[in-house]
């Protein structure tokens, strides 16, 4: 008896990059809808596939029963009891190379990403030249695919509808007939990051109109207590950092009118329910091919690189020149609400 069609897909963090496989996965599962497809990613992100037709996850503990070398021995084993058929690693790093080598020792077909590390390099080093747009992350996970033998094309991609939210959303968010605005204002490097002092001169000429309701995304103690910061004396602007699950924030997110993100997971997110989306974009930049799914590039604040000319300095914003780190303070809060409102508009 033939063994049914079985894709392991491997994304092991972050969550921009596995919020990025969802829309290639959501074409690929409508393409071949007898193709099964289990995610390998932390537990957590499971609600990002809850939706998505024949999608299981097969959550990862890196620190627990996957962690180490004989932990990957045991994340293969408990792959392999899957009957998966082909191993579609779209992450390409130690840990996921070991768990896909020893799948293809057992003879199931393998495939990875190419991260064209070469090509980023080069474009890093641009040194105030022209840039030239790289195939984004998106297209980089359906040439995944199609070595397999699944080729899909991402134009034929339909959006979900926004999710229903359940009571304690509500509760939190009220019955408003404003438009929401969702605000990330934190990424990973600082020298990615809006300042905080600057987004308060944001959120306080949103806030000052009356017309919005807005609400503040971030994680973690640090985080949760700059927000509440951030939001304090602002009329309209919820903190909602530590209130909600994650499935709850999903909720939400689906339901915002847009969301203004750094070059960030948030982004990402609100890109999968087809909310537009304003990105930010320090030392990095949007060539690079991280830019959230289906987002015009308009909707793409950048740098000065008259003033900085090395910007992008880096693929992930974690190295620059000093000084770089203030890069990001010539996108003005003025530019910023201007476009808000617009894009509302």
């Amino acid at each position: 008896m033939k063994t049914a069609p079985h894709i392991l897909v491997i994304r092991l963090s972050a969550i921009g990059d596995v919020a990025m496989l969802v829309p290639v996965l959501r074409v690929l599962t409508a393409t071949y809808p007898k193709l099964n497809v289990t995610v390998v990613t932390k537990g957590f992100l499971s609600p990002l596939f809850e939706d998505l037709k024949n999608v299981a996850v097969l959550p990862v503990d890196v620190k627990g029963a996957h962690k180490g070398v004989l932990g990957l021995f045991q994340l293969a084993k408990d792959a392999k009891k899957l009957n998966i058929t082909g191993v579609a690693d779209t992450h390409n790093v130690l840990r996921s190379k070991i768990v896909r080598s020893l799948l293809w020792l057992q003879a199931i077909k393998v495939a990875s990403i190419d991260k064209a590390r070469s090509e980023k390099k080069l474009l890093t080093r641009a040194n105030g030249g022209k840039l030239q747009a790289l195939k984004k992350t998106h297209e980089r996970y359906v040439d995944v695919f199609a070595k397999l033998g699944y080729p899909i094309d991402l134009t034929s991609h339909q959006f979900p509808k926004r999710k229903v939210m359940s009571a304690k959303t509500q509760e939190i968010t009220g019955l408003s007939s404003k438009k929401f605005i969702g605000v990330a204002p934190f990424a990973a490097h600082k020298a990615k990051m809006y300042p905080i002092y600057l987004m308060k001169k944001v959120l306080q000429q949103l806030s000052n109109s009356g017309e919005y309701a807005i609400f503040l995304f971030g994680g973690g103690a640090t985080e949760i207590a700059q927000l509440d910061k951030l939001s304090e004396g602002l009329k309209g602007v919820t903190n909602i950092a530590g209130k909600l699950s994650f499935t709850q924030e999903l909720q939400l997110i689906s339901n915002l009118d847009i969301m203004l993100a750094m070059d960030s997971g948030n982004g990402h997110l609100a890109a999968l329910y087809e909310i537009p989306v304003l990105t930010l974009w320090g030392v990095t930049h949007p060539f690079l091919g991280f830019a959230p799914f289906n987002q015009p590039i308009e909707n793409q604040l950048l740098a000065d690189r008259t003033k900085y000319p090395l910007v992008p300095s880096s693929v992930y914003g974690n190295s620059y020149p000093d000084g770089y780190e203030k890069a990001i303070e010539t996108i003005s809060p003025s530019a910023i609400v201007e476009k808000v409102l617009s894009i509302l508009k």
